[in-house]
């Protein structure tokens, strides 16, 4: 069975690091966690600061559900302060190998 990534990957807002965005997060991960379909989540950062966040669901459907919810249901969390949202690359992939 396939299963799908969600990946999002950006910048901190200004005056804000990766940390600030990882320690944001705490309602953000109960509400992943409590999705449907929902597997793991990943995120990585990188040397100049740019973060990567993945998050596997077991389908494109349900991660774009997923995304749209932080989006509404979760527009208050803190963890949005924390991004320069104009960086962001957002996207949903179905998985094509696993190893």
């Amino acid at each position: 069975m396939t299963h799908a990534l969600e990946i999002t990957t950006f910048a901190p807002a200004a005056g804000c690091t990766a940390q600030d965005f990882l320690d944001a997060n705490e309602a953000i991960d109960a509400y992943l966690a409590a999705r449907p379909g929902f597997r793991w989540r990943n995120i990585a950062v990188c040397d100049d600061g740019t973060v990567i966040d993945i998050v596997a669901f077991d389908s494109e459907a349900q991660a774009r559900t997923s995304a749209a919810g932080i989006m509404t249901q979760m527009a208050d969390s803190p963890v949005h302060a924390t991004i320069d949202h104009s960086t962001v690359d957002w996207r949903v992939v179905d998985v094509a190998h696993v190893l």
